[in-house]
């Protein structure tokens, strides 16, 4: 809920949220909000107020094509009417007045957008992203900048090593030693241990004496030595001293990391650094949007230090920690008053508000139910650099939208005097309306067939 990449301790008095996940020991607790005043409620409230504040879009090919119908009836009506009193038979000015109904009939205004948003929201599909809406794909067109949740989104969601600096064990030791007295524990910190020691192909030894320390960590002997594995607590308790891991543990906690001390027969062995990894994908994804010139804002309620870390390895810029949910939809507006066109891109429950505030709101597939069900577009491949391929596929269909309109409306500008009969006295050009109907149906299918060409669009590779 509050987009924390660790479990956050909890003593007695301590608020809770409901749904929230015990990872140690027994627990107590006391409904103090139902219904309404949940945590979940407020949020739902919240995403339905930036739901109805949002402007309804206004479809530019449907005003056209209704004031193109009027054209044609009024036109057409002119014509008849023009030509009677010019002299001529009523046969020859029904002629030219059916020609300019026939004529000006709005087919291929009327195809102009549908056939582009049609063919870019296959083109999506067929990457996992699916577009919601058809506002949704031409708004992905105009967005100038790009908001990111951090946990979930740019990173995996879960604890990982991600440093291992060793004293005097290589680095298998160490994994070896340390998974022995993690592997029966369920905390995030240590099924992490378990999972690099795994991946390392460290040997798995057996752990014997094991005494569990909550809030500090856990003591095992393992392979004839006495191995402790935890935090600097854990390390006061024992009267182990850093010696001259000092400065390093110090680095890494400056740098977010979770820093877990494995010390083996009372001398401090090597420091585990743990956080939150970034996807693989996540920097290239950055990198893809600022050569696009979109503007890329890390958005997160976790610390500031962790934040910045990960903005630093990613290539970002400007980072908004410590944001609660309900201040996160904010931070958007805030952006949208300086005149930005926004997406938001997230996950969780948390992000809900913010996705629905945003001109765009995009959720990983791998997220909440309510992120996807409030967001416009959807990653099913949950991988963070399909919003560059996005909004590349919303602004190739927005060009398509904008060719197949300019030929829309250019075709019947200079069709609609020649059906009309003005160039008749003077050239003897005249359009049968049997012309007209062939060549109405002439200009839909170059439509259609330039909306098709989008199936060409050379879309960004991750790697």
């Amino acid at each position: 809920m509050t987009g924390e990449s660790l479990p956050v301790p909890k003593t007695t008095g301590a608020e809770l949220i409901g749904g929230s996940i015990n990872k140690n020991g027994t627990l107590r607790a006391r409904a103090t909000k139902v219904g309404a005043d949940t945590a979940l409620a407020q949020i739902v409230k919240l995403v339905r107020e930036a739901q109805g504040s949002k402007a309804p879009g206004q479809r530019l090919a449907d005003r056209a094509a209704f004031w193109l119908v009027l054209v044609a009836l009024i036109g057409g009506t002119l014509t008849l009417v023009v030509w009677l009193l010019a002299g001529r038979s009523f046969s020859q000015a029904i002629l030219f007045a059916i020609t300019v109904v026939v004529i000006t009939c709005p087919d291929a205004l009327g195809l102009a957008t549908p056939t582009a948003i049609m063919v870019g929201t296959g083109l999506g599909a067929r990457r996992g992203i699916l577009f919601k809406n058809a506002s949704a794909i031409e708004t992905a067109a105009r967005v100038q900048v790009v908001v990111m949740d951090k946990t979930g989104t740019l990173t995996k969601g879960e604890p990982e090593v991600t440093e291992l600096h060793t004293d005097r064990l290589s680095e298998k030791e160490v994994l070896s030693l340390a998974a022995a007295v993690e592997r029966d524990s369920e905390h995030p910190l240590a099924e992490a241990i378990v999972r690099r020691a795994e991946q390392a192909g460290a040997a798995p030894l057996p752990a014997t004496e094991f005494e569990n320390v909550p809030g500090h960590g856990a003591v095992a002997m393992v392979d004839g030595h006495r191995v402790a594995v935890g935090n600097a607590r854990l390390l006061a308790r024992e009267s182990i001293s850093l010696n001259g891991l000092a400065n390093e543990r110090d680095r890494m906690a400056a740098e977010g990391r979770t820093v877990v001390v494995v010390a083996v027969d009372g001398r401090a062995s090597a420091l585990v650094g743990i956080s939150d990894a970034p996807r693989p994908s996540s920097k290239k994804a950055v990198e893809a949007l600022q050569r696009e010139g979109v503007g890329v804002v890390m958005l997160t309620g976790d610390n500031r230090a962790t934040a910045e870390r990960i903005a630093r390895e990613l290539g970002i810029r400007e980072v908004l920690a410590e944001v609660l949910p309900a201040d996160k939809a904010s931070k958007i507006a805030e952006l949208q008053r300086a005149g930005k066109m926004v997406a938001m891109v997230g996950d969780g429950v948390n992000d809900a508000p913010a996705l629905a505030q945003a001109d765009l709101g995009i959720a990983i597939g791998a997220g909440t139910d309510v992120a996807i069900e409030t967001a416009d577009i959807v990653l099913m491949r949950s991988d963070p650099f399909d919003v560059a391929t996005a909004i590349t596929i919303g602004r190739a269909t927005l060009r398509k939208e904008r060719q197949n309109l300019g030929w829309a409306v250019g075709y019947n500008s200079i069709a609609i005097p020649i059906a009309a009969g003005v160039f008749e006295p003077a050239f003897g050009l005249v359009l049968r309306p049997e012309i007209a109907a062939l060549s109405m149906s002439g200009s839909s299918l170059l439509v259609a067939v330039n909306a098709l060409l989008l199936r060409r669009l050379k879309l960004p590779l991750a790697g």
